[in-house]
C-alpha cells in the first residue's frame, strides 16, 4: 500500500490538510497520483539509497511516497 505525505521542517502532514485548497488537486482534494508518479509535481533528484521518493508539488511543498 502507498500512502503520500507531506514533509515539513518539523512534522508530516496527510495531503487532506494541504491539498484541498490546491488548483491541481484532484476532485477530492488529493494529490494526482497516478501509476506510481505524481502528476502535480516533479520527482527531486535523489541518491539510489535515499528511501522513501519524494517529489516536490507546483506548490512547492515536498510529498514523500511511504510504502509498507
Amino acid at each position: 500500500m502507498t500512502m503520500l505525505v507531506i514533509l515539513m521542517a518539523d512534522q508530516m502532514l496527510t495531503p487532506e490538510i494541504i491539498c484541498h485548497s490546491c488548483p491541481m488537486a484532484n476532485q477530492s482534494g488529493l494529490p494526482r497520483w497516478q501509476q506510481g508518479r505524481l502528476r502535480c509535481g516533479r520527482p527531486i533528484a535523489q541518491s539510489p539509497t535515499q528511501a522513501p521518493a519524494q517529489y516536490e508539488c507546483t506548490m512547492g511543498f515536498r510529498v514523500a511516497e511511504l510504502s509498507d
